[in-house]
């Protein structure tokens, strides 16, 4: 079968590797669409070291890459339940390859009226879901998207269908800005204009009550913490691979009495949900019910669909460019 690898630093190629079996507790599933996560996989690609697990002493290649996908079960290994040949499905933990093997726990039904586009963007949505949740929101409090990938764009999503009010994204991009509007943002900022503090205050009534923070970078967190009302919780969702940078927490984190949350999507219950800590299954899980009932719908975040052919010119332009669109990879386009 075909998978994606990255085979050297900025290097990314579709390479013929051995199908997966249906061991015991696993399902074999055909992809239908994978979604790159941008961040995550400019790490992996670049040789971050940061990404690299806590026991590798140096970044190794080849390495694999992908892990939010959809697509139809194949095989079903010894004592899966729940699943049946043929089932359209939403999985977590995948890879970017035409066949993967997965924890029955990690595979999701889904229902006909949720496409392909939305169910390979589950997973990614259940970290933005998370960091929602951790930060709390009550109707009518306002709240502050800081980074619009796909990450941020879902997280406006889900802001606005849990009752923020304004929603506020912020962002450089004119485009993505103009995109998170569309998604549901009461208004969007830039946070590089001169007036943005001001304007942000402004916006909600001297200071939001919430703030997602997704795009990993100390100067944003420290604008966010600027743009907050007192007692104000911060989601930190975008991961900081760069710890070089100095916040004033006296003056902007002790005295207002901020809250700041980690919310990696790895910091969550594995078996049993509570009140804002959810699993990463019953997310998923919601986030499905979402767009089977019309509140949500993933499919609208995506920007580009590809072929896995077209894998090396696709992580090259991930390498460079600062703004690189949400993007999905169709394997119904694979061609030998």
């Amino acid at each position: 079968m075909k998978q994606i690898l990255f085979t050297a630093i900025r290097q990314a190629e579709l390479v013929d590797v051995m199908m997966p079996c249906a061991a015991p507790g696993k399902a074999v599933v055909r992809l239908t669409r994978s979604t790159i996560s941008s961040g995550t996989e400019r790490a992996k690609v670049i040789g971050d070291p940061s990404i690299s697990y806590a026991k590798e002493k140096s970044v190794v290649f080849p390495r694999q890459c992908g892990y939010s996908s959809c697509g139809t079960v194949e095989e079903l290994g010894e004592g899966v339940t729940g699943l049946s040949r043929g089932d359209r499905v939403a999985m977590s933990w995948s890879l970017h390859s035409e066949y993967v093997s997965l924890d029955q726990n990690n595979i999701y039904k889904l229902p006909d009226s949720v496409s392909d586009s939305a169910g390979a963007l589950i997973h990614i949505g259940t970290f933005s879901l998370a960091a929602v949740r951790k930060a709390k929101v009550e109707i009518g409090e306002s709240a502050i998207v800081m980074g619009l990938g796909v990450l941020g764009l879902a997280a406006v999503q889900l802001l606005k269908i849990a009752g923020a009010a304004p929603v506020i994204a912020v962002d450089p991009d004119s485009l993505r800005r103009e995109r998170a509007i569309k998604l549901g943002a009461d208004f969007a900022l830039d946070p590089f204009e001169e007036n943005f503090t001001e304007r942000a205050l402004s916006l909600t009534n001297n200071g939001a009550n919430v703030g997602i923070e997704v795009t990993g970078n100390g100067q944003a967190l420290d604008q966010l913490l600027d743009c907050m009302a007192r007692f104000g919780r911060i989601s930190l969702l975008g991961c900081t691979r760069n710890s070089d940078f100095t916040i004033d927490y006296y003056r902007k984190v002790h005295a207002p009495g901020i809250s700041l949350i980690g919310a990696h999507t790895a910091a969550r219950p594995k078996t049993e949900s509570s009140r804002d800590m959810w699993t990463q299954r019953d997310d998923a899980l919601a986030l499905i019910r979402l767009h089977e009932l019309g509140r949500i719908d993933f499919s609208e975040l995506i920007e580009e669909t590809r072929s896995p052919v077209e894998c090396p010119e696709i992580y090259r332009r991930l390498c460079d460019e600062r703004s690189f669109p949400v993007t999905q990879f169709d394997w119904n386009k694979l061609t030998y």
